[in-house]
């Protein structure tokens, strides 16, 4: 679900630079490929502005009031004001209980934050409300992986993705997923339906994530697709997430984070790659300091021997 208007910026590039070559002769990107990070627009400016004005009449009737404040708040939430959103959020709820996709919102913000127990409960009063919202589905599935319940993010996941087999993100995820219960399993299905893909621009994240292309093709391929700027910003959001996943996952944890910093730095604030980025950068911290705390509780037990 895309909230974002087309940006006016016409520069569609700011870096491209060489490669240089490592000892296996895989291509390494010296300064990564950029967009110009994406900027409120003055209509989106404007619009909170006349919305905030007209929200402080007190002759509104209430499905009204709630339903300028949730376009208030999909306009703070395009623009990064995260918590803004949420409190106009949960306000039009209080007005109008019945709005699946407001749920779904929140449920991505939950998830976002590491409330865990809260996203379900949103997305499955989406799914209670609309049960064919293939983004609640969605949604669920990624929040339930994040919450380490992954049994049930793969059946969630299983389904999503047998709704339309064809959709490169659909099978991505579900790699994901499926690698935390069977890593080679996961792959080798993931590589079967890459070779049956179609010409849509996600499975060039699937090759990325696959090592089927280098960094320099699929870098080459994403600046060559489009000169406009926005597009460029979104390509990039989501070519560094999923790289990041990559490297997080083969436990060079450095370059995923400096990918996840990446993916941020566009300010596609509406892309799930970009809310996500922030939780994965946590995860690997929590890591870390586990591994550096077990690794002292060791030493100390050696040294009291």
């Amino acid at each position: 679900m895309k909230w974002f208007r087309t940006a006016t910026l016409s520069v569609a590039l700011l870096v491209t630079a060489g490669c240089a070559t490592t000892s296996n002769n895989s291509a390494q990107w010296l300064y990564p490929p950029m967009a110009v990070p994406l900027q409120a627009s003055v209509q989106q400016e404007v619009q909170i502005a006349r919305l905030s004005q007209l929200l402080q009449r007190t002759d509104l009737p209430n499905d009204v009031r709630a339903k300028m404040l949730y376009e208030r708040g999909n306009y703070y939430d395009s623009v990064g004001l995260r918590d803004l959103a949420r409190l106009d959020y949960n306000q039009s709820l209080s007005l109008n209980p019945a709005q699946p996709d407001l749920f779904n919102l929140l449920g991505v913000y939950f998830t976002q934050v590491g409330e865990f127990d809260a996203a379900y409960d949103a997305f499955d009063s989406t799914l209670e409300l609309a049960p064919d919202n293939t983004y609640a589905a969605r949604n669920r599935a990624i929040a339930l992986y994040y919450g380490d319940r992954i049994d049930l993010a793969l059946e969630d996941m299983q389904k999503h993705y047998e709704q339309d087999p064809s959709d490169p993100f659909r099978a991505l995820w579900l790699y994901i997923v499926k690698s935390e219960k069977a890593p080679e399993l996961a792959r080798q299905e993931l590589e079967q339906r890459y070779q049956a893909r179609d010409e849509q621009w996600g499975w060039v994240l699937v090759a990325i994530t696959l090592g089927d292309v280098t960094e320099e093709q699929a870098f080459k391929a994403i600046l060559s697709g489009t000169r406009d700027n926005t597009v460029l910003a979104q390509r990039l959001t989501e070519a560094y997430f999923y790289l990041g996943k990559r490297y997080q996952a083969e436990g060079d944890f450095a370059s995923a984070i400096s990918l996840y910093k990446l993916a941020i730095s566009f300010n596609v604030f509406e892309y799930v790659e970009h809310r996500y980025s922030f939780l994965e950068l946590s995860r690997i911290y929590n890591q870390v300091k586990a591994e550096h705390l077990a690794k002292a509780k060791q030493a100390q037990a050696k040294n009291a021997q």
